[in-house]
């Protein structure tokens, strides 16, 4: 048996289809520098060619948000960028264009895998998928073919790309297994879309499998089984069943009300990274959007985004989402995630430098460039702006008066903006939290980004292994910071949110509901499963359970009680 993170909810028991794609080396060899050049034209329009024949022939079992990834990766196979650096390096240093190739492609993967961001990091995904495939041309090497396999199996592999996930036909491909991966990552969105049960993760799976081996696959909890005994392969079968009967009942909530047995009313809404994200929350039953990641807009860019690229983008959104609101983040770049056109210093701690709102104080032509696109959007709905990584009111009144004078400046040019936008900030640094009460007479909201307030209260990198077991969500120190949160919002009337991953969490949402937190954003595919946990709870009860989780001294304390106490 192994544990792997169960990307893709299912159960299933299927023979094994090992995958692996070939592995090559390439050497640093001198090419004529025509040659190299016309290889890698040749290779880059094969590329291209074979890109476009994959979303063609996906186009019938995913949703236009899952088709967008072949678009960028059609983006990376274009990005100037990306084919000036090779061209120079084989002009100059009179390369092979496979060796060109490899050097500038790691170069783009480690900028990118060095990124704090999740959905960043998956950027370096794309950037493998692709120019393995240019070099996979340059080479001579043949790719496998996911879409030729005929028989009922469960793939198991060190990885999927996007490209691989894509030629899935779910009549034959059951499930799929990994050694490496994340639950952001692009194989296991696919999987959700394509509703193939997924664990990633799953270190030693390959070493411990052959093909046609016997396995079952619990993508529920992560675990794996390889060869399983006949009792066990029955209560597998036994939990598909289940596990199909739950699904069709959560549907049935897709457009019920987010109320507790006893009334009390909450938002579930969702996050997003690009407008395309926004069907994705409407199809699980979202009541809006809780976080625009609007950093997208400029990590698919070679450039800063222009005022009328941005406000293209914001108007999608709200206009998909009208009437429901949409919170979008300003710009939250700078430090750890870096951008290739915007020089930004080298720092000893970068999680606590020259970053998000900080840059955006500093560098306000940006700033005021996304000010003025999200204004002109706000006519197209319910728009929310939100500053990120606030530590002082004075950057917060900073901030806020760029937006005031961006709203009269349009106006003054005759441009509509919209008289009830709200503006509010992030709470995800302790100093926030302790003075919300304060920072809540001049936000209109707050919204507690749990996954840096945690680290930052913990002094715990979230990214580090060695210090992993300190991210901890429930723990009561961070449950007092997200109840000063709640109440200082609330003594001044205005609402507070959650888009951490904390707000998903279906063992946190009892305890959230019981702090009084009135907005919980998470990923599309969590809504219905915490409509489902309010919709069982009682309000009164979960204040007094949260009242109880306030005196307790450890997370586990904590999570124990949630259990005993939510049947």
């Amino acid at each position: 048996m192994l544990k792997g993170i169960a990307a893709s909810s299912g159960v299933v028991v299927a023979k094994v289809f090992k995958y692996e794609h070939p592995v090559f080396t390439i050497e640093k060899q001198e090419e004529p520098k025509e040659v190299a050049l016309e290889k890698f034209h040749n290779a880059l329009e094969r590329s291209k060619e074979d890109i476009t024949k994959i979303k063609e022939k996906a186009a019938g079992r995913l949703s236009p948000e899952e088709l967008a990834i072949f678009d960028a990766h059609l983006m990376v196979a274009e990005d100037p960028e990306f084919a000036d650096q090779v061209e120079a390096m084989i002009n100059n240093d009179g390369v092979s264009a496979a060796y060109a190739v490899d050097q500038v492609a790691n170069q783009f993967v480690t900028m990118f895998e060095s990124l704090e961001d999740p959905y960043f990091k998956e950027r370096a995904a794309d950037i493998k998928d692709v120019t393995y495939r240019i070099k996979c041309h340059l080479m001579g090497v043949k790719i496998p073919d996911l879409s030729l396999i005929n028989e009922e199996v469960i793939i198991v592999a060190n990885d999927l790309t996007p490209s691989d996930t894509a030629q899935l036909d779910k009549q034959f491909a059951k499930g799929f297994v990994t050694e490496v991966g994340g639950r952001t990552s692009h194989s296991a969105i696919m999987a959700r879309s394509l509703e193939i049960p997924a664990i990633v993760g799953c270190t030693g799976i390959l070493k411990a499998c052959q093909n046609d081996d016997c396995l079952a696959l619990n993508a529920l909890d992560g675990t794996v089984i390889v060869n399983p005994a006949e009792d066990v392969i029955k209560d597998y079968a036994e939990k598909a069943a289940k596990y199909a009967e739950e699904k069709e009942e959560l549907k049935k909530l897709k457009n019920a009300a987010s109320v507790s047995v006893d009334g009390h009313h909450v938002e579930l809404v969702g996050n997003i990274g690009t407008p395309k994200d926004a069907q994705g929350v409407l199809d699980n039953g979202g009541e809006g959007v809780g976080l625009y990641r609007t950093e997208f807009l400029y990590m698919n860019s070679n450039e800063l985004p222009t005022e009328e690229e941005q406000f293209e983008a914001y108007k999608a959104v709200l206009e998909a989402m009208n009437p429901r609101p949409v919170v979008v983040r300003t710009l939250d770049i700078g430090g750890d995630k870096k951008l290739p056109y915007l020089p930004i210093p080298e720092e000893m701690n970068p999680f606590l430098g020259y970053r998000a709102i900080r840059l955006c104080l500093d560098r306000t032509d940006i700033f005021r460039t996304q000010v003025r696109a999200l204004l002109r959007a706000s006519v197209y709905g319910d728009l929310r702006i939100m500053f990120p990584m606030i530590a002082t009111i004075n950057e917060f009144r900073a901030a806020k008066a760029i937006v005031k004078e961006e709203e009269a400046n349009l106006r003054a040019e005759g441009v509509a903006v919209s008289d009830n936008y709200q503006v509010g900030m992030m709470v995800e640094i302790p100093a926030a939290a302790i003075l919300a009460d304060q920072f809540a007479k001049e936000a209109d909201f707050f919204s507690i980004g749990t996954n840096d307030l945690i680290q930052y209260s913990m002094a715990a990198d979230r990214m580090s292994k060695p210090v992993s077991y300190l991210y901890q969500p429930l723990n009561p120190s961070i449950l007092r910071l997200v109840k000063l949160t709640i109440d200082g919002a609330h003594k001044e009337g205005k609402w507070c949110g959650m888009c951490g991953e904390m707000a998903g969490d279906e063992i946190a949402v009892p305890v959230l509901l019981g702090l009084g937190l009135d907005e919980f954003s998470m990923s599309a595919t969590s809504i219905l499963k915490a409509r489902r946990m309010v919709r069982k709870l009682n309000y009164e009860d979960a204040k007094k359970l949260a009242d109880e989780a306030l005196t307790l001294c450890r997370a586990e304390e904590v999570e124990e009680l949630v259990k005993k106490t939510v049947k």
